[in-house]
């Protein structure tokens, strides 16, 4: 198993931010069909939308990507949004491959009715990120945020690469990342660069739905592997979780390996995808729900669920008004967001039951004046898949609300509302202020993976002092990350992170979690500002006093008191003791300062200084 060296996880990464300059933006558009009967018109999905048929040459489709890529690299906290979408056909030959590199805020996806109708023969890949001497020191893949990559096979062909290079298809990513609907064949998946200054560091990820050839996890920190299928896994740091997955590790030699292995996934909804059918329309289909599954869902045909076609879409731009949209989505339309960046001073409101809002190309909601950006009503089957959402200048009470916290929610549990690939960030690109960033009242609600990030580093708000970031503690404010008060609310791959409260808090009944990934603030100023009542800090991961049943499967918070090591928190977990609240394989760590005591309730020896990257286990609490 490859361990994490001592020193903290992602404050390299801050080198960058100071003297961040933004890549110049190459404007793409919306390319129309040009292959064969039927002809039909391609919707206008902004220019920031570029659409491959296989008729065009490979050399036009790299270059295309070459150049995105080349202005996205270092674009970390740049406003920049792009999707690069490939109808049915293979592209790349034996002897020229289509070799894709993905940067910030991009997303590669096929518009195949399943992902073997779209091939890249070639590769698709994120290298580490070097962030200083001129972009040849510091690399790590600490900071690969922001980039999707879904729906299309992948035959890897590593012609023209040198050695290290052909010896995997890369992925060296981080959080707000997503793998999903691939078939990947013909060599090995590395989700570690060990070419670039490697191996380095890694904090990511997720894969759902997926066909994996023999796969390295190296140094990724935590990982969540749901409902897919692999040849083999290997390595692994702290945290690696399988839910419903062929081939996955066994779990019995926890922690040596950090295995946590569920033979079936308890409810999982895969993400709506847009595709173009046999006629050359343009449709989206909606996954149903499933219980206790395993494997993909497209291994036999057609992914199970409803097909809407384009038509029935508001499909957004960022100049579109809210008053636009919400009056599209009362007439009963769903919505599509384009890439870009949309200003939200008055919530976009989705009250009717199986709407669908889905974001493509990391399309982004920012809270203006204080604004909810977007207010989801607790009705069944609503999914919001593939939208980021930031706090503003002013603070929010919420970025995300689902349902009414003493209103009437009406999600049933054959037909949850869904949240699929929904990312927040308070601070970061500008300062930003929320009390809580994800607030959940309905019951019967599916977190599909989520990244909810105070940031801990940025180009606003964030002063260099001997001791780290000394302001962003009272400039970038988040009191909570996620607050859960619906029952039955089940969170596949839920990560957040440096809130100032508690990270998460889980106040409704018979909540499940498969995979949690924290990491406490950096950046509390004295022990003083990081109280809970008479109590040394605040748990990375609450569940509600009054709670009687709860589950988490593969858990782990972090720390790294960056401004002040001395402060001190008390326990990493707090839940109440009881036979029906369980937690199985979680951990704590202390990434080079500061202290956690406790992994659970006073149970677990210290993750202090003098376990610098070695992680405090707690199989299983309580204990049997």
């Amino acid at each position: 198993m490859i361990t994490h060296t001592p020193g903290h996880r992602r404050r390299l990464g801050r080198t960058l931010t100071l003297g961040l300059a933004l890549a110049t933006v190459v404007t793409t558009t919306t390319t129309a069909a040009s292959a064969g009967p039927p002809r039909t018109s391609t919707p206008d999905f902004g220019p920031h939308v570029t659409i491959f048929d296989p008729s065009m040459p490979i050399s036009e489709i790299q270059a295309t990507l070459d150049a995105r890529h080349a202005a996205q690299v270092d674009d970390e906290m740049g406003t920049g949004r792009y999707a690069y979408l490939f109808k049915p056909g293979t592209y790349g030959t034996d002897e020229r491959p289509l070799q894709v590199k993905v940067g910030y805020y991009t997303e590669i996806s096929g518009l195949g009715a399943s992902p073997t109708d779209v091939v890249i023969n070639g590769k698709v890949e994120a290298y580490n990120r070097c962030l200083t001497e001129g972009g040849t020191g510091n690399c790590i893949a600490l900071v690969n945020f922001w980039r999707t990559l879904s729906n299309l096979s992948i035959r890897i062909n590593a012609a023209g690469q040198d050695d290290c290079r052909a010896s995997a298809n890369f992925w060296a990513v981080s959080q707000a990342v997503s793998m999903r609907r691939l078939d990947i064949s013909g060599g090995g998946l590395s989700l570690m660069d060990y070419c670039t200054a490697g191996p380095q560091y890694a904090s990511g990820g997720f894969i759902a739905d997926s066909r994996l050839p023999a796969t390295t996890n190296g140094s990724q920190q935590q990982w969540l592997t749901r409902n897919s299928e692999v040849e083999s896994w290997s390595n692994g740091v702290w945290n690696q979780v399988f839910a419903g997955v062929v081939g996955a590790p066994d779990d019995a030699g926890f922690p040596d390996p950090p295995y946590t292995t569920l033979d079936t996934t308890p409810l999982s909804r895969e993400k709506p995808y847009l595709f173009v059918d046999g006629k050359g329309r343009y449709q989206v289909r909606v996954p149903a729900a499933q219980r206790n599954s395993r494997g993909v869902t497209w291994a036999g045909g057609t992914t199970p669920g409803r097909t809407i076609p384009i038509r029935d879409f508001f499909v957004a731009k960022p100049s579109d008004p809210v008053h636009v949209i919400n009056r599209a989505l009362a007439r009963g339309q769903h919505l599509l967001l384009t890439p870009g960046v949309y200003d939200i001073a008055r919530s976009i409101r989705v009250k009717r039951p199986n709407t669908v809002v889905l974001g493509i190309g990391h399309a982004t909601l920012t809270a203006v004046g204080g604004s909810v950006p977007l207010d989801v009503a607790g009705v069944p089957g609503v999914v919001v898949a593939g939208v980021t959402i930031d706090a503003g200048r002013t603070e929010s009470p919420a970025l995300l609300r689902v349902g009414r916290r003493h209103g009437i929610n009406a999600s049933t549990s054959r037909n949850p509302i869904t949240l699929s690939d929904v990312y927040f960030r308070v601070g970061g690109p500008h300062i930003g202020r929320t009390d809580t960033a994800l607030e959940v009242n309905s019951d019967h609600v599916l977190i599909d993976h989520t990244w909810v990030w105070r940031g801990d580093h940025g180009v606003e708000g964030f002063t260099e002092g001997v001791n780290g970031d000394t302001d962003r503690w009272r400039t970038n404010t988040g009191r909570y990350g996620a607050v859960i008060n619906g029952d039955h609310v089940t969170a596949t791959g839920l990560f957040v992170e440096h809130f100032q409260r508690h990270n998460t808090v889980w106040n409704g009944e018979h909540g499940t979690t498969v995979l949690y990934q924290n990491e406490l603030p950096y950046d509390p100023p004295t022990q003083a500002d990081w109280m809970n009542g008479d109590v040394a800090g605040w748990a990375g991961y609450k569940v509600g006093d009054r709670v009687r049943h709860h589950t988490l499967h593969g858990g782990g918070v972090y720390v790294f008191n960056q401004n002040n090591p001395s402060i001190r928190t008390e326990n990493g977990f707090e839940v109440p003791v009881t036979p029906g609240v369980r937690l199985h394989h979680i951990m704590t760590v202390n990434l080079s300062a500061g202290t956690i005591d406790h992994v659970v309730n006073g149970v677990g020896e210290p993750a202090d200084m003098d376990r610098v990257g070695a992680p405090v286990y707690v199989t299983r609490y309580p204990a049997p």
